[in-house]
């Protein structure tokens, strides 16, 4: 797990760096930098987070990026077409919150797995 935490670390910098020219790109980019401080985390402190603070922690993080997930989901039909999301950037906004979800919750995985060990 620790070398997919890596790999998502690594990918959601990149998520952050392509929001230079976005309007509401700094919004983003905060949004985007939460799984991956909790990527990079998991990755490489995962004994610093076994806490019960940063636990709770985690556990705000991982309902909020649910509740941000349900609230930018996708209304345009077939939202996962290229030729539709290309163009309709409430899609594009949806699908980069699922995909900040699936990485928040990959790092909280391994950092609850982790405790039971």
């Amino acid at each position: 797990m620790k070398y997919l935490n890596i790999l998502f670390c690594v990918m959601m910098i990149l998520f952050i760096g392509v929001q230079y020219n976005d309007p509401d790109g700094p919004m983003w980019a905060a949004i985007y930098a939460v799984p991956a401080i909790w990527a990079g985390l998991a990755a490489f402190r995962l004994k610093q987070v076994q806490t019960s603070r940063a636990r709770a922690l985690l556990g705000v993080s991982v309902f909020g990026a649910l509740a941000l997930t349900v609230y930018y989901w996708p209304t345009t039909p077939n939202f996962w077409v290229k030729e539709i999301y290309w163009e309709t950037e409430t899609a594009r906004e949806g699908m980069g919150m699922m995909i900040a979800t699936f990485v928040l919750l990959v790092a909280a995985a391994t950092i609850w797995s982790a405790r039971r060990k």
